[in-house]
């Protein structure tokens, strides 16, 4: 006898795993949750009649390990520097990279390809180009985006100056959020007792549906300000961590960045740039920064790394 298995998956808080955002959605999903797999011991199992033959079944399992055995090996990993993180400036879409062809290269040996926009493809978009953003050099991105980086990392001031100016900056109190949701709990306590009200025929259905709209539409507003404040909060609570922390990370990793290899490049860009914007004769680095972003060089044995976070520099 077969079985099948529920709760093999489970909702969790939403964390960003994204290098950046898709293009057209915002980076909090309206429902903030994460979806993991759980482990096999803990499924719920019901016995279920088999679909198809148990030893046809097991046939089917051999030629699916044999095709696997025999299936072409493909090169994974990231081939390019900046994969995932350049845009478009133009149309927002992403860039990828573009090997040269061999009739492009006439005969020459070329140790670059080219960053090129998605949205300059006519053939992904019924034979339509969307944008007329030009192709880059990678080579040529590639080397403006680590100096950039470098800087950054050499010269940790210019950050610290520049979070410790957004502090300065008028910052809204606590209390004005605890007011906000004391009114948001007021505002649902006083819906619920119009809709009981109603249901008790207490009140008509002309009145009701204005009353209830303009309570609704009030609420909404309310919950959309208490939210923006929250995150203000969040994000000058993470200010305050970060202005401590990023002189030492920074004097960590100055000691490695002339020597630095290919894959440290391309890690120390990922956990610090959040995006590459290019545009015509333009590039544009923005940087993120974590609320606690520091590793230090014994428990890495190399270089320290920061974890990832969404926090853009002020660059």
């Amino acid at each position: 006898m077969a079985s099948i298995a529920f709760g093999k998956t489970r909702a969790t808080p939403f964390t960003p795993q994204r290098l950046r955002e898709q293009r057209g959605r915002p980076a909090q999903p309206r429902h903030a949750v994460t979806t993991l797999d759980v482990p096999a011991d803990e499924w719920q199992t019901v016995p279920v009649p088999p679909l198809v033959d148990a030893v046809l079944f097991t046939a089917v399992q051999e030629q699916l390990a044999e095709n696997q055995r025999h299936a072409r090996a493909h090169q994974t990993g990231a081939r390019y520097l900046l994969q995932g993180l350049v845009v478009c400036a133009e149309c927002g879409y992403a860039f990828y990279g573009k090997a040269i062809s061999r009739s492009a290269a006439t005969g020459k040996t070329r140790d670059y390809a080219y960053y090129r926009c998605l949205g300059a493809d006519a053939y992904r978009f019924g034979g339509e180009r969307l944008c007329h953003n030009p192709q880059i050099r990678t080579d040529r991105v590639d080397a403006a985006v680590w100096q950039e980086v470098r800087r950054l990392l050499e010269e940790p001031e210019r950050l610290a100056t520049e979070y410790r100016r957004r502090l300065a900056e008028p910052v809204p109190e606590a209390g004005e959020l605890s007011t906000l949701e004391a009114q948001v709990s007021k505002l649902r306590q006083g819906i619920a007792r119009l809709i009981d009200s109603y249901a008790e025929g207490l009140i008509d259905k002309g009145e009701f549906e204005p009353r209830v709209s303009r309570l609704r539409q009030r609420l909404g507003h309310l919950e959309e300000q208490a939210r923006e404040l929250a995150d203000v909060l969040r994000v000058e609570e993470e200010l305050r961590l970060i202005v401590g922390q990023v002189e030492t990370f920074a004097g960590q990793v100055r000691q490695g960045l002339e020597d630095a290899d290919w894959l440290t490049r391309r890690e120390l860009i990922r956990l610090l740039v959040k995006r590459v914007e290019i545009g015509p004769g333009e590039v544009k680095v923005v940087f993120r920064v974590p609320p606690v972003p520091f590793i230090t060089p014994s428990e890495t044995g190399g270089l320290p790394v920061c974890r990832r976070g969404d926090q853009p520099s002020p660059r």
